[in-house]
């Protein structure tokens, strides 16, 4: 009888545990799951909070997933190295990619702290800040100030007097070009011309990617929205690529331009070259000119990437 009434209590326990499971769980298409953490978190918030997949591989001495060859680069989370941005306040940044492996143009996540503020780009430096987390505000030349929410963004042209300020924590990546600076005044003048075409300039430009329509993408499945116009004056763009899973790229693509990639949701496998690799939310790519590329999308989520890709530009 004793045995009875335990296993009777157990059974109404199990029976108990099993109905919140039902109740707390939804069924789609067929399938049942039950709600994850995540998808109650903010946007973006995986690229913020990466975790390493497969999660046992975090406790493995020398484990990375970053690798830098000639022609392209994939620099992974676990890989970061933050420390003080130069005259940049209560900031800390990690360089993605920098010209000194081959690029014509930078890209570094910015972490600002409470009481925060940025520096000014350096001379003759577009910039592009994209917003991660949290909020900042842009005081531009006017004095105009403008608050910058997640997946809102911001185009700064060379030379023009701006900050960014923060009064609690935020993440922010930055995308810089500049002239180069070791080449001799005859040929710093023709670079200029090639840059920033005569009678063609840029503006400032504040805007989110919700507002952006969505483009037609010829013989392509994934949706596209462009972040800055696409006349003369500007010299690079910023796309948004959204596929959803089992999605990929028809294009194998081999072309003059450089793109910097960071992936803002999902998972997938990017080729680069010869070589295949697995990405994830967090991920930044650097991608040379003419290295074949082409992604696919994997997983139950959707993939988001946003896209550095220079323009309007003849290469020679």
């Amino acid at each position: 009888m004793q045995s009875f009434s335990a296993f009777s209590a157990k059974f109404i326990f199990l029976t108990l545990i099993l109905q919140s499971v039902v109740r707390f769980s939804f069924c789609q298409e067929g399938f049942c799951y039950s709600p994850s953490i995540l998808e109650e978190q903010p946007l973006y918030w995986k690229a913020t909070n990466p975790t390493l997949s497969p999660s046992h591989l975090k406790d493995l001495p020398g484990f990375t997933r970053s690798v830098y060859k000639s022609d392209h680069a994939l620099i992974t989370p676990e890989s970061h190295v933050f420390g003080p941005l130069p005259e940049w306040s209560n900031t800390l940044g990690a360089y993605l990619i920098t010209p000194p492996m081959g690029s014509h143009f930078a890209m570094y996540l910015a972490k600002m702290q409470e009481f925060s503020k940025s520096a000014l780009p350096l001379k003759d430096v577009e910039r592009f800040v994209f917003v991660l987390h949290g909020v900042v505000t842009l005081t531009d030349a006017s004095g105009a100030r403008h608050n910058l929410e997640v997946d809102s963004y911001a185009y700064l042209p060379p030379n023009l007097k701006h900050s960014l300020d923060s009064s609690a924590a935020s993440t922010l990546v930055v995308l810089e070009r500049r002239f180069p600076l070791d080449l001799s005044p005859i040929l710093y003048d023709l670079v200029m011309v090639y840059n920033y075409l005569e009678n063609h300039a840029t503006e400032q430009i504040i805007g989110s990617t919700s507002e952006q329509p969505l483009l037609e993408t010829p013989g392509e499945v994934f949706q596209l929205r462009k972040l800055l116009p696409t006349s003369l004056a500007y010299d690079f763009n910023i796309h948004i690529m959204d596929f959803q899973p089992g999605e990929f790229l028809n294009v194998k693509e081999v072309h003059y331009n450089q793109h910097g990639l960071l992936l803002l949701e999902g998972q997938g496998i990017y080729r680069l070259g010869d070589s295949w690799y697995p990405v994830q939310a967090g991920d930044t790519i650097w991608m040379a000119p003419f290295v074949p590329q082409w992604y696919a999308a994997l997983g139950k989520s959707k993939t988001r990437y946003l896209l550095y890709k220079d323009v309007n530009r003849n290469p020679l």
